[in-house]
């Protein structure tokens, strides 16, 4: 799958699962449970033991039904191992020249994070797909979002960070083009109790609020 199909399966999908699980098999779990769910997209975070091999194991055995991605690389290296394992997009926390150049010259997609409207907009000077405003939730949330939209509407934002069942209608209102869920939707405690359905069935949630909330905005706007 190329940049610009990566790009759209996000754009379509609405919704990227941040897993940070304490272990190897937990985060095989987790992806497979989102995947259930009706989310076939996964970013499995640095943050993970043995993350690199998680993606390599990821990548042959679910990498035609789901969509990997790494998260939290923080530069180039990191990046290189995380696309030589099959990942198929890169998140990073902040916005890191050096590793958004190596993505833009190997053709991978990136989402980098930012927070102020100056590290949004530097983030996407430099060739971002996707800005991840983060951590959204400690500046205001959804009414941030809507607040960067307005000078910037021209950039794809991605809010992580507060964004959860009761939240995520909101997000989607005020303008997000996907969501980033981490542990209100990969729950920790699913995940050490051995119960991927809880989070199967959280998922199934998550894509009915996006489709709903989408077809409401599309009503809206055609009026």
């Amino acid at each position: 799958m190329n940049r610009e199909a990566v790009c759209k399966k996000i754009e379509t999908v609405g919704i990227v699962p941040v897993v940070r699980a304490a272990s190897s098999p937990e985060a095989h779990l987790a992806a497979e449970a989102v995947s259930r769910g009706g989310i076939p997209i996964v970013e499995i975070t640095m943050t993970v033991p043995g993350a690199v091999d998680v993606i390599r194991e990821l990548a042959k055995t679910c990498g035609n039904d789901i969509l990997i991605g790494a998260g939290t690389v923080r530069n180039a290296e990191s990046a290189r191992r995380c696309l030589d394992a099959g990942a198929q997009f890169l998140v990073s926390p902040g916005t890191n020249s050096q590793t958004i150049e190596f993505a833009n010259q190997q053709g991978i997609l990136i989402m980098a994070g930012a927070l102020t409207p100056t590290e949004v907009d530097y983030a996407w000077q430099l060739g971002v797909d996707f800005v991840k405003v983060f951590p959204c939730s400690a500046v205001g949330g959804a009414t941030y979002i809507r607040a960067l939209k307005a000078p910037l509407p021209d950039i794809p934002l991605v809010p992580t960070g507060g964004v959860n069942l009761e939240t995520a209608a909101e997000f989607l209102k005020a303008g997000a083009a996907a969501l980033g869920v981490g542990g209100e939707l990969v729950q920790a405690a699913a995940l050490k109790a051995g119960k991927p359905e809880i989070i199967t069935q959280t998922a199934q949630k998550f894509v009915t609020i996006i489709r709903e909330t989408r077809e409401i905005i599309a009503a809206s706007a055609r009026k």
